[in-house]
């Protein structure tokens, strides 16, 4: 987790918070169903962020003897509860909201505040939405954006992207539906706004959950960087056979690697260790993201078949 992750969430959280006002002030006074979801919906947001700040804080905290690899996870594990939060209280209450609107029809009002609030709030959000790409694609690879934000493993900027991205979603919803209510004079434009406002958000919410339980359980480092570790390691001339790489997130930035590798029969002890000491050095320069390196250094016959850099998923 990098500084500009933190100014993605102080971005989002500046802005949730002063949009859920007025969105709310807006509803007061034109009784819009989808504006109440879009305040919750931003009342939501400005608490994710909040969390997730929580989470950075937390997972920053050095190792002891309880938790040797760190507290690293802890920003994975308070991802997960955002994800939670947004598919409960940000999509339950949206579609509660609007279930309760078609029920019980609340007479339309002057429309104006509800655009004036809506387009600001697509500003708004759209700033601060581009500001967490800008960020994010600092860091991408090779691949689209679509697959690097799959496999990004930085909760901090991920959930910005996909929170925002469902906020204009739900802002361009809640105007059309604005909009078809007062047009037909019929709020059940409006109410079915506020539910589709809710199944967007609990999309999110079920994609967010994927990918924090996903880090939280132990996932390995991207296929880039295992491959590149395998590629370093092997073309070492005293090495005999490598075997399958080992790498799992402890962090965004920190990653634990695990080898299993047969050195030549013919080397001496001071050799042994100096050949892994140089293979650490080499690998941390290569990939400032693995941290901790263990290595089980075999120095025997009886070969096992090596790995085979196509069987990578």
């Amino acid at each position: 987790m990098t500084g500009n992750s933190k100014l993605a969430i102080y971005g989002a959280l500046a802005a949730n918070v002063g949009i859920a006002t007025v969105k709310f002030v807006a509803a007061s006074v034109t009784g819009s169903s989808a504006m109440i979801s879009e305040g919750i919906h931003s009342a939501v947001d400005s608490g994710n962020s909040l969390l997730l700040l929580l989470g950075m804080k937390r997972s920053q905290r050095p190792p002891d003897r309880g938790h040797p690899f760190g507290h690293g996870k802890e920003i994975y594990f308070w991802s997960l509860i955002v994800a939670i939060l947004v598919f409960s209280l940000g999509g339950g209450m949206s579609v509660y909201e609007g279930v309760s609107h078609l029920r019980h029809p609340v007479e339309l009002r002057d429309p104006f505040w509800n655009y004036v609030v809506l387009f600001a709030s697509m500003l708004f959000e759209g700033a601060s939405l581009v500001f967490a790409v800008r960020e994010f694609n600092k860091t991408k690879g090779k691949f689209s954006f679509f697959e690097e934000l799959h496999m990004s493993k930085d909760p901090s900027l991920f959930a910005v992207i996909y929170e925002e991205s469902a906020a204009i979603t739900g802002l361009l919803i809640a105007l059309a539906g604005v909009f078809l209510g007062h047009y037909f004079n019929n709020p059940m434009f409006d109410a079915i706004a506020s539910m589709l406002i809710g199944a967007v958000l609990i999309t999110v919410a079920i994609i967010m959950v994927k990918e924090s339980k996903g880090l939280l359980v132990g996932e390995s480092a991207n296929e880039d960087i295992v491959k590149g570790i395998y590629d370093l390691v092997n073309k070492e001339p005293r090495v005999e056979t490598l075997y399958f790489p080992l790498t799992m997130h402890l962090a965004p930035n920190e990653i634990l690697l695990a080898l299993d590798v047969e050195f030549r029969k013919e080397m001496t002890v001071e050799e042994l260790f100096e050949t892994i000491n140089q293979l650490e050095e080499q690998i941390k320069k290569a990939f400032p993201n693995v941290k901790k390196i263990y290595i089980e250094a075999r120095n025997f016959g009886g070969r096992q078949r090596p790995w085979q850099i196509e069987t990578v998923d």
